[in-house]
């Protein structure tokens, strides 16, 4: 590989490299410097121009150009005196083929810079719990080198998702569920409140060559073919599901709890209906705030005395909609739930309803020693404050904190998605073992970000900044490095396979 530059000072943390003229080195760039002791692998993390000549001569050149008292202002031996200075870190010391670790030391004096190449990482490993990330990116350039991660590990540790709208964070939540789809160690449960993912116009998991018999789709919205109806029957809601679909003081989780204890699975119907037996233990005021919620978050009607629904939830039909949905999990099938149609608090609460039984039901697994065959699921969280928030969570604990808490003990994990990081508890975010970042434009969303990340990503607040489209970075207790990524465009995939599926045209030719 040729040179782009050459060490000539700085420090540890700080690398000064003098750019080669005719190159141009760019922020993120990763470059690579051979020494004795094997090579450094450093990542460009800010830019600057350097110069022999003082600030007053150059501004008094750029003056007599800028005001026409000359055409062009000469430099003698320009490429020598002008050039770009460039910091790098070290992120990675390869010793020996297959060893990498973390650098301690500094590369010579003087050591030139080059590009790096694909054996540069030939150190890295394919699980056979294989997970794609897309490929290694230096600067704006896909090397063709695949990231492949354990699977498992990754996915029950959790997996944040941090971007800034329109950095292609549904680009990269379908590549990835894309590439799981057909591994039968893992399943998905994605909770789309915008009905993107399964792609009823556009293209989406539906193209999948195996979505026919590993994709189930549910929708209330007039269900495509193949498509089943989202209906939940009340009997299978318990008070806990309401944990952040609903803002209730303790006198009326009381109440809630109270009627549950009482009637079991007809507790809603006897609220709604407002039995005197329980009632009256009640303040009136807080019997009627829970009403309003619980008809408003239902679609619920209450006629002399006949409760109605109008929506997904019904008394009558549904009922096994979420134990078919648990067992499609544990089928290793990748689920869709649209609830697009959906109010905020019923969305929460149709995600909170399949959320804790998949986590009773693994829970029940473990205790019988009957986890170890199953898939790992992981959960997609659009808009992820709005479930695992400092201001949710202060209200209480709800299924989606205690599966960030304890999920991965019982191979359940997030995958959560969100345009603002610092709204998330740090104890949560510190639990999101890979954090897959995009492009973020606020300073304080970087730094929350920053501060919770697997590998030091102090001098990367640049770098995340000018992060475009289908550009990332993957911070994860599973990689050796924070790795810079390249992304495909998911509907290029998608045409990509459609022409696969494309028959050849055969032609007869004419016999004379």
């Amino acid at each position: 590989m040729q040179t782009v530059g050459q060490i000539l000072g700085g420090e540890f943390s700080k690398i000064i490299v003098r750019q080669k003229s005719g190159r141009n080195i760019e922020l993120g760039e990763l470059l690579a410097a051979d020494t004795k002791n094997g090579t450094i692998i450093f990542q460009v993390y800010d830019l600057e121009y350097g110069s022999q000549i003082s600030r007053e001569a150059r501004e008094m050149m750029s003056g007599l150009e800028l005001e026409g008292f000359s055409e062009k202002t000469e430099v003698i031996e320009g490429e020598m005196r002008n050039y770009v200075i460039a910091h790098l870190e070290a992120m990675l010391h390869i010793v020996e083929k297959n060893k990498a670790k973390t650098p301690k030391c500094l590369a010579d004096f003087f050591s030139c810079v080059r590009e790096v190449s694909e054996k540069d990482f030939s150190f890295l490993s394919k699980p056979e719990d294989t997970m794609t990330l897309g490929m290694i990116r230096s600067g704006s350039k896909a090397l063709p080198i695949e990231i492949l991660l354990s699977g498992k590990n990754v996915l029950r540790h959790h997996i944040l998702i941090p971007a800034t709208t329109g950095r292609g964070k549904s680009n990269l939540v379908k590549y990835v569920a894309w590439n799981l789809i057909e591994k039968d160690w893992c399943a998905l449960l994605v909770l789309d409140p915008h009905d993107e993912y399964y792609g009823r116009i556009d293209a989406g998991l539906k193209d999948h060559p195996r979505a026919k018999e590993k994709v189930v789709y549910y929708t209330a919205d007039a269900p495509p073919a193949g498509a089943r109806t989202l209906k939940i029957n009340t009997k299978c809601i318990r008070p806990w599901h309401f944990g952040g679909a609903l803002n209730l003081s303790e006198p009326q989780e009381q109440l809630l709890y109270a009627f549950y204890n009482a009637y079991k699975e007809d507790w809603i119907e006897n609220i709604l209906s407002r039995n005197e037996e329980h009632a009256e233990l009640f303040d009136k005021r807080t019997l009627d705030v829970v009403l309003r919620q619980m008809q408003r978050v239902l679609g619920a009607k209450v006629k002399d005395g006949n409760v109605s629904y109008a929506g997904i939830f019904d008394n009558v039909s549904g009922t096994t909609t979420v134990s078919d949905i648990v067992s499609l999990l544990e089928s290793s099938k990748t689920v869709i739930v649209d609830t697009s149609t959906l109010s905020g608090s019923a969305e929460i609460l149709v995600g909170s309803i399949i959320s804790s039984e998949v986590f009773e039901q693994y829970k029940r697994l473990r205790q019988q020693g009957k986890l170890g065959g199953k898939p790992v699921v992981s959960i997609v969280l659009e808009e992820a404050p709005r479930v695992i928030g400092q201001d949710v969570l202060q209200r209480g604990p709800n299924i989606f904190s205690t599966i960030a808490r304890e999920g991965r003990k019982f191979n359940i994990g997030l995958l959560a998605i969100t345009q603002l990081p610092s709204l998330i508890p740090k104890q949560i975010l510190a639990n999101m073992n890979t954090k897959i970042i995009l492009g973020l434009e606020l300073a304080s969303e970087r730094r929350a970000i920053i501060e919770s990340a697997s590998q030091d990503l102090s001098k990367s607040e640049k770098t995340i900044a000018s992060l475009d489209m289908g550009e990332a970075i993957i911070t994860s207790n599973f990689t050796k490095f924070a790795v810079p990524i390249k992304l495909p465009h998911f509907e290029k995939i998608v045409s990509h396979e459609k022409k696969k599926d494309v028959p050849k045209q055969s032609f007869r030719g004419l016999v004379s």
